[in-house]
């Protein structure tokens, strides 16, 4: 036994979790990574047969190369002295046998299980890796319901175990393997799931496991073993010469074509069974609907030994005919049935997108829960549990007819609901991701499933591709949820012409001609997108009435025309999805933005949330005031501007449009009303006064902010049809001069008003004269800093994160290169967090104020 803080290699030994007939394993540290490992050591019997371990080693590191997430993921292989080791991912649940001894698994979830299993020996065996001794003990259930298989080809190792006769007692789990597999006349496998070519002594293929598998699948419907005799010797015949017992009549109740399924997999003949594991994956997966609740689990009428009453079926068939009468009268009276909610989630945080499987029986979504990365799972509408299907930090993006995923691996934030990551492809019954492109925000499968098209952001132009590389449409602003039609003629997509702002229209381009035609006028709010089943809709959520009080789903007609709504519900909805019979994926959202502040000399921090969606955007140097937007239901169609002193006193609504900033002397605020066109710069009052206009030419206004004079105003706009660039604009009036060159963006000016710190669309910072000249560049500042002022020595800027939680504020030399962390930042609950920060600070440092946004949803399936 090895004791705490042992070191094999770099994996430092934690605790001990258990011991086996291979030897004992620890939970460890892996010290380089700083990650938890389980590392198995192997027994000393085994480290002096040099043949065993090159074989052990060998198929270790094929196994390793699996990187399926239903297979136990192997990291490394290693010896310290003479001890020979292997580390694995840790984790966290129990076996398939500690959950048998509960008692037996509904058919639901144990074709969930079985589904999983299925696919991990479908990537083994297509690797050419065989089990040979799949069992209870070796099937891992993790907390979120994902199953892992375990011990894969390892068992080569292990000694055999002749069964005998000398004792009543039977452990049908014990090991009774060969040192060589192949050799002829040995037993292979475990007694109870060993197909009766091993128990022949022959070396066996992928169809033994799939034996195995219907084994353990039988078992976990009748908490009883397939085949178990008096003795280990009466449990191998019964192998050889036996059926299982139909699990009716053991007094279970399964769908036929389940207990069908085990049968298959339990012919005595190789040649009878399943040939192949996918094969089996995908006559579990067509059963979809068969274990529901919905559905009475029956045994075959053979089987009642009884007749059936006529009576209650003459019922049935009653209240039926009643209910067409009804419904077919209330239809032709104009009324129709309301749509039927099933909740499909129930955890706290945030769902990003939702598919449906080809099939439409399955869901995949990308969630982020309880404070998690965001992460892929998949769930069946007829179970409460969904499972992670272990691509790390991902989203989904599309789910092919061919039944390919494309998915966001490293998926990271950008902007207001919009993320970027690495697009990858792989197979939804399991495998490795393969990348395909970087930096990719959207992505949709052709109708066919042979080719993608992609959303990214380039040079400052969110872009639309198709084929991936060849630019079908491009905006300053930004394209989410783009949607191949079903015949594959035409893309959708909500076109955004504001960042970070989800106003927009339902926009269409047809595939082979130039130019995208808009649907809709431009709507107030507007997230989720599908076309109708029969493509000559497109269903959309938005907020249709321009209230800013919920969002409906509605459509327009391919070529246009009104907008009809489909559906209301209370809150904000968010379609994801649309099946071939109509079946729509909605979640239903829960979104608040707040504002905490952190004053001196006080640890608590003071929460100035005012309404539903406050977020800070300026600070006053003495640390007193504060400027910030109201841009949730409550802040009305083009949000509300507000100012509020520290202290706690009430906020003062000031006029309408984005927040932007506090003059110096505390008199104006800078505001941007997002209902004209294109945006204008408008100076708002803190005290007695007019709101005034400050800009009127043709360039669109994105971003304000005060230089340290008062008399002068940094935005951020484009002309039309050209990209954003910095912009100085005299309080006294006048044209605006550009002062940097075009997709530069930034908001910070020196304190001696000569510099602008800006940023290229590359992410790097230049600091550009005001008056003219080269920018100077600023290798102090990283690509993901967020400058937002400079600090009392004049030296130094403060940075914030976008999209890391907490959030940090860090104080930079621009000179000496130093980075002091000043804060940490977060709310005390994680859960549906998207964002948090920037934080704003005072240049002391020592007051800060910083928003965060937290969305809660809850997924969905409607039926109409």
């Amino acid at each position: 036994m090895l004791t705490p803080d042992t070191l094999l290699g770099p994996y430092r030994i934690v605790a001990p979790i258990g011991a086996g007939g291979m030897g004992e394993v620890y939970r460890a540290q892996d010290t380089r990574l700083g990650r938890d490992v389980a590392v198995k050591v192997l027994s000393q019997n085994l480290s002096h047969d040099d043949e065993a371990l090159r074989r052990f080693e060998q198929e270790a590191r094929a196994v390793g190369m699996l990187n399926h997430p239903n297979i136990v993921a192997i990291y490394d292989v290693g010896t310290e002295g003479n001890l020979h080791y292997i580390v694995t991912e840790l984790l966290d649940g129990e076996s398939m046998r500690v959950r048998l001894r509960q008692g037996p698994v509904h058919a639901r979830k144990a074709t969930d299980y079985a589904v999983q299993v299925a696919r991990g020996l479908a990537a083994a065996h297509e690797k050419g890796i065989i089990h040979r001794d799949l069992k209870p003990e070796n099937l891992f259930l993790t907390r979120d319901g994902q199953v892992k298989i375990l011990d894969f080809g390892l068992v080569k190792l292990m000694h055999p175990r002749i069964p005998g006769a000398e004792s009543s007692s039977i452990d049908d789990h014990a090991p009774t393997l060969p040192v060589t597999p192949t050799e002829p006349g040995r037993i292979l496998g475990t007694v109870g799931y060993m197909a009766p070519e091993q128990v022949r002594g022959e070396p066996g293929d992928h169809r033994s496991d799939i034996f195995a598998f219907g084994a353990i699948l039988y078992e976990m419907l009748a908490a009883k073993p397939a085949f178990r005799g008096d003795s280990p010797i009466e449990s191998l015949n019964a192998i050889l010469k036996e059926e299982p017992k139909d699990l009716a009549d053991v007094g279970v109740l399964v769908p036929a074509a389940l207990e069908r399924v085990i049968h298959h997999c339990l012919e005595k003949n190789p040649e009878e069974r399943f040939q192949s594991a996918r094969d089996l994956a995908f006559g579990l997966g067509s059963m979809s609907g068969l274990t529901s609740q919905s559905i009475p689990l029956v045994p075959r009428a053979r089987r009642l030994g009884r007749r059936l009453s006529w009576k209650p079926i003459v019922a049935v068939l009653l209240l039926l005919g009643a209910l067409a009468v009804a419904y077919f009268a209330g239809t032709r009276q104009g009324t129709a049935p309301p749509p039927g909610f099933q909740r499909l989630t129930f955890r706290a945080g945030t769902i990003f997108r939702a598919r449906f499987s080809p099939d439409g029986e399955t869901v995949f979504y990308g969630a982020r829960w309880g404070g998690n990365p965001v992460a892929v799972y998949s769930l069946r509408p007829d179970s409460p549990e969904s499972r992670d299907l272990g691509f790390g930090v991902a989203d989904i993006l599309s789910v092919s007819s061919t039944g390919q995923l494309a998915i966001s691996l490293g998926r990271r934030p950008v902007g207001y609901l919009r993320d970027t990551g690495t697009l990858a492809q792989v197979a939804i019954a399991g495998g490795a991701p393969r990348a395909i492109a970087e930096d990719v925000e959207e992505a949709d499968w052709t109708p066919d499933g042979s080719a993608l098209a992609i959303v990214r952001t380039v040079d400052g132009h969110c872009r639309l591709e198709y084929p991936i590389g060849k630019v079908l449409y491009d905006t300053v602003g930004w394209i989410s949820h783009m949607r191949f039609s079903p015949d594959g003629k035409a893309i959708a997509f909500l076109d955004h012409p504001f960042t970070n702002d989800d106003r927009g229209s339902v926009a269409v381009l047809d595939v082979g001609k130039p130019g995208k035609r808009a649907l809709t006028e431009e709507l107030q709010a507007t997230q989720g997108l599908a076309w109708s089943p029969d493509g000559d809709e497109l269903w959309f959520t938005a907020d249709v009435s321009g209230s800013g009080h919920g969002r409906d789903v509605a459509a327009v007609e391919r070529d246009g025309g009104d907008v009809r709504t489909v559906m209301r519900a209370p809150g904000w909805l968010w379609l994801h999805d649309v099946a071939p019979d109509g079946r729509l994926l909605l979640s239903q959202q829960s979104v608040r933005a707040g504002i905490f502040a952190l004053l001196p000399n006080q640890e608590q921090e003071r929460d100035l949330s005012w309404l539903d969606y406050s977020v800070v955007r300026d600070l006053s140097a003495d640390g007193k005031t504060m400027v910030f937007s109201e841009s949730g239901e409550a802040g009305g169609s083009i949000y509300g501007v507000y100012l509020r002193k520290l202290d706690g006193s009430a906020a003062i609504r000031l006029g309408e449009g984005t927040t932007e900033a506090l003059s110096p002397d505390g008199k104006w605020v800078l505001s941007i009303p997002r209902d004209q066109k294109p945006a204008q710069i408008v100076l708002l009052p803190t005290g007695a006064g007019q709101p005034r206009q400050l800009t009127k030419d043709t360039i669109n206004h994105r971003t304000a902010r005060w230089f340290p004079d008062g008399q002068h105003v940094l935005f951020s706009g484009n002309e039309p049809d050209k990209p954003p660039r910095l912009w100085v604009q005299p309080l006294a009036g006048g044209a605006p001069r550009a002062i940097t060159p075009p997709n530069v963006t930034g908001t910070v000016v020196t304190p001696d008003g000569k510099h602008v710190l800006g940023r290229t669309a590359d992410r790097k910072f230049f600091l550009y004269p005001v008056d003219g000249g080269e920018p100077r560049p600023l290798p102090a500042l990283q690509r993901g800093d967020v400058p937002v002022r400079f600090a009392d020595d004049a030296q130094s800027v403060y940075v914030g994160t976008f999209g890391r939680i907490p959030a940090v504020l860090t104080r930079v030399n621009l000179t000496s290169g130093d980075r002091t962390v000043t804060r940490e930042v977060m709310p005390s609950d994680p859960a549906g967090l998207i964002n948090v920060g920037p934080v704003w600070p005072t240049p002391d440092g020592r007051t800060m104020v910083y928003s965060y946004t937290r969305l809660l949803s809850d997924l969905y399936l409607v039926r109409r």
